[in-house]
């Protein structure tokens, strides 16, 4: 018992607690992933690490870039540099990629204990290490496979450490923290900066005022932290051809700091100083009322701990602490990103920063909790100096140990609360996604091709996180766009394939969940093919209009006959090199289009209820010659009550349609 009370071992309780909390959470609350794609970005360069690559090489330019990779004549490479990857990595090696979530939230606590102990004792530190574990955004980010907590991590060592060496001149700990901000500055260079930044004045004042006597502890910070600066650089040398060329400038040239116009993946802003002003006012106030220990109570101890140290007078390391307060909001004011965390300005629910907080502040939550712990431990003290005033001696005891229950007790209920509420909002997420992802849970898909939609453009994991390749591309499941499908399947000739579809808006952040199919795909070639395509027609219906079109503009896609009175619409495509000619129910001469020679033909049916109501059948067959005729693909089938959802939101998934509607198609040689 006596064992304890150390605070060294408090500390290691509280860090190792909030390991296991946050490894549940990973598993509990995102087994899926988040909204936040980039989650699929550093897992996928993690895999590859551990292939010893740094560049993926698929077998087919296009249909498997993933979200957030670069194409380069060496390969596709992340647009994050590695060393984030590398700690994912890690707990790949010891069992599974979410230990080592567990295990860098543990040694960000850990630092968090160290770094307020040499700024103050050992007993804000662990009072501050309770207030982290505690702090929304801390416990949210280190669940998610991003880069905040993991750079923090390193910040957290380069400032524990730098704080040690100045006290106790020693040089290991001086290379330590060399070492430390070389890495961070490595895994986010402008958060490390920002971080380092007090510290690096504190560092300029020692030399000053200790001169040669600082000189070599000093340098050998400097040196090493320089060595993680070479690394980076050499490291943009190697990925983008430029040492000054970091990879997520590769990615997207005008995403970067400062104001103008800004632009990545197709989105753009004109970012001014006066929107700038605007975002981060609104970012800090998120930060300061919902994302700290506590909400606003955490923001009112730190001030009580800044007033408190005023009156007793900083000292020169407490004010680099303090520092952090001052670098990290003003730095943030030149990244536009923190504009586009907050969805639109008007809505504070909007956007990321609902679901994952203000997570490029994460480090402001350093002196936060720092001189919260001292604000909470001046409160306990005035309390006990106070108490005896206002009651005899033999009560003021238990009167100050019922004051600290009742203040245990509401400020643990604010904190748990505040905690809850973003996880449960990211829960809510999880069930929709698990909707979503219900056709691959205990399906076994050994050997096999699945065709991805392109939901928000032309790439992998962006939304589909879940279902990444691995580095060769040879894995049991190779997942591929619904694009240049038959080049996809010349390079997997001997796969089973699928086809994954939905009907539904996909926007699980917005409470909406999907309904999914993985419908199996076969391939049938020869001189021509022929396509049966059958649907029912609802009995409300007055009548069928059929067209054909082959995608391409100055087709007979207008050409279109109308059947009312039908229950059963029975279809006949035929496909060779050339045409594509519809037949069946009411059509007296069959329809053509010409056939593309790597494309698509569609077939549409307007089923018309009347009374500007109607539902549109559409079979997309996918079509490539060949130099002895042509080969097809299992169509595609969508139920398009809604046109804003056709075209892939409204897949046809049986059972799941009104009116009893169903839809069929087989591809045979013809």
């Amino acid at each position: 018992m006596n064992r304890l009370r150390r605070p060294r071992v408090q500390a290691a309780l509280v860090a190792l607690l909030g390991g296991v909390v946050v490894y549940t959470l990973a598993h509990v609350v995102f087994p899926y992933h988040t909204s936040n794609h980039d989650e699929a970005v550093y897992l996928q360069q993690a895999a590859m690490l551990l292939e010893g690559q740094l560049f993926l090489r698929p077998p087919v330019d296009g249909p498997f870039r993933p979200w957030f990779f670069v194409e380069s004549g060496q390969g596709l490479y992340s647009k994050y540099t590695p060393p984030t990857a590398a700690m994912f990595a890690v707990g790949k090696l010891l069992g599974g990629y979410r230990i080592a979530l567990g295990l860098i939230a543990t040694g960000a606590l850990v630092g968090t204990y160290h770094t307020v102990r040499e700024a103050f004792d050992a007993r804000t530190g662990v009072v501050a290490t309770i207030l982290m574990l505690a702090s929304p955004l801390f416990v949210v980010e280190a669940s998610i496979f991003l880069s905040y907590v993991p750079a923090l991590f390193w910040n957290l060592t380069f400032g524990a450490s730098y704080l040690h060496a100045d006290r106790t001149g020693s040089r290991r700990t001086a290379t330590l923290a060399g070492l430390a901000v070389g890495i961070a500055f490595f895994t986010r260079p402008y958060t490390a900066v920002l971080f380092a930044t007090p510290f690096i004045l504190h560092a300029l004042w020692t030399l000053r005022e200790q001169g040669r006597g600082a000189l070599d502890r000093v340098g050998l910070t400097a040196l090493f932290g320089l060595v993680g600066v070479a690394v980076t650089l050499g490291y943009n040398a190697v990925l983008t051809g430029h040492p000054t060329v970091f990879p997520y400038q590769a990615f997207a040239p005008l995403d970067g700091l400062g104001f103008g116009y800004r632009e990545i993946a197709g989105y753009s802003r004109t970012f001014t100083p006066q929107l700038s002003l605007r975002a981060n006012a609104e970012v800090l106030v998120l930060f300061a009322t919902e994302w700290v220990v506590a909400g606003p109570f955490g923001i009112l101890a730190a001030l009580v701990g800044l007033w408190t140290v005023r009156q007793r007078g900083f000292d020169d390391r407490q004010l680099a602490l303090a520092g952090i307060a001052v670098t990290v909001p003003l730095g943030n004011l030149l990244f536009w990103g923190n504009l586009n965390i907050l969805g639109e300005l008007a809505d504070p629910s909007d956007g990321l920063v609902s679901f994952f907080g203000p997570y490029y502040h994460t480090d402001l939550l350093v002196p936060v909790v720092a001189f919260g712990a001292v604000g909470v431990l001046a409160a306990v003290e005035w309390g006990r100096e106070t108490l005896p005033d206002h009651v005899s001696a033999e009560r003021a005891g238990p009167a100050v140990t019922a004051l600290l229950l009742v203040g245990a007790a509401v400020a643990g209920s604010v904190a748990v609360a505040a905690v809850a509420a973003p996880v449960e909002e990211n829960y809510d997420v999880t069930q929709k996604y698990e909707q979503a992802y219900e056709p691959f849970d205990g399906r076994e898909l050994d050997d096999t091709v699945v065709f991805l939609p392109q939901t928000y453009g032309s790439w992998l994991n962006h939304p589909f996180q879940m279902l990444r390749n691995d580095p060769g591309f040879d894995g049991e499941t190779v997942y591929a766009m619904q694009r240049q499908q038959f080049a996809v399947v010349d390079s997997y000739p001997d796969r089973t394939y699928y086809r994954y579809v939905y009907r539904g808006q996909w926007a699980p952040f917005l409470d909406q969940s999907v309904e999914p199919r993985l419908q199996r795909v076969r391939m049938t070639s020869g001189d021509s093919v022929t396509t049966e395509i059958s649907a029912t027609v609802p009995e409300a219906a007055e009548s069928v209009t059929v067209q054909i079109n082959n995608g391409t503009a100055n087709t007979s896609a207008n050409e279109y006959t109308t059947t009312p009175d039908v229950t059963e619409l029975s279809l006949r495509l035929d496909t060779d090199a050339n045409r594509s000619r519809l037949s069946g129910d009411a059509i007296e001469e069959s329809i053509a289009v010409p056939t593309p020679e790597r494309g698509t033909v569609t077939v549409v049916a307007f089923v018309d209820y009347g009374a500007d109501r109607a539902v549109k059948y559409r079979w997309a067959l996918p079509v490539n010659e060949t130099g002895t005729g042509v080969r097809a693909l299992t169509p595609r089938m969508e139920v398009c009550w809604s046109e804003r959802l056709c075209g892939g939101q409204a897949a046809y998934v049986p059972g799941s349609h009104g009116d009893e509607i169903t839809l069929e198609a087989r591809v045979t040689q013809g």
